[in-house]
């Protein structure tokens, strides 16, 4: 993956603000894989990813008039991105009570047969954790927000933010010793 566009940023950005297909594409080729990934710690699944992309590329597009250049273009994406998670989230919330989601029952480390805790083996932990939990403990540990600015962006109260990543973060312990 390359860390720099195949053309200057600055003219892909002004290529997409005149609507260059060609400039759209490089710009999507060019960041679509880190911000997939980001896609994926905030989804159920690879499809969810792909549609949180796919919007967020939209609204990416869209908002472009109104990057200022200032600090990193690829962090303005990002933002962009994980706030069209939230969304996502939002959206399917009504289906989910945060109060009352309990973590899937673990399967044993026969049946799992994990015998070495990787990068990639913890992502897939991170996607078993329940819907709430997994929003909340991505907001938090990866994102960096507060349990104060996840509240306001989740609709939920602060110390439901804390207990949601109280939980995540003790499910992930548990499931690292058993795997260890």
């Amino acid at each position: 993956m390359e860390s720099n566009p195949p053309v200057p940023l600055s003219d892909l950005i002004n290529g997409c603000l005149v609507n260059d297909h060609r400039a759209e594409e490089q710009l999507y080729r060019w960041l679509s894989p880190r911000l997939f990934a980001v896609c994926l710690r905030y989804a159920s699944d690879r499809e969810a990813a792909e549609d949180i992309l796919q919007e967020g590329f939209i609204k990416l597009f869209q908002k472009l008039s109104t990057y200022r250049s200032e600090g990193s273009f690829e962090g303005w994406a990002r933002r962009i991105i994980v706030n069209t998670a939230i969304e996502h989230f939002r959206r399917i919330k009504p289906l989910v009570s945060l109060e009352q989601e309990t973590p899937p029952q673990e399967p044993s480390l026969q049946e799992t047969g994990v015998t070495q805790l990787e990068a990639k083996e913890l992502s897939a932990l991170i996607q078993e954790l329940p819907v709430g939990y997994r929003t909340v403990f991505n907001l938090y540990a990866v994102e960096g927000y507060n349990h104060g600015e996840i509240a306001q962006q989740l609709g939920i109260s602060e110390g439901t933010s804390k207990s949601q990543y109280a939980r995540a973060k003790k499910w992930l312990q548990e499931r690292l010793k058993k795997n260890s």
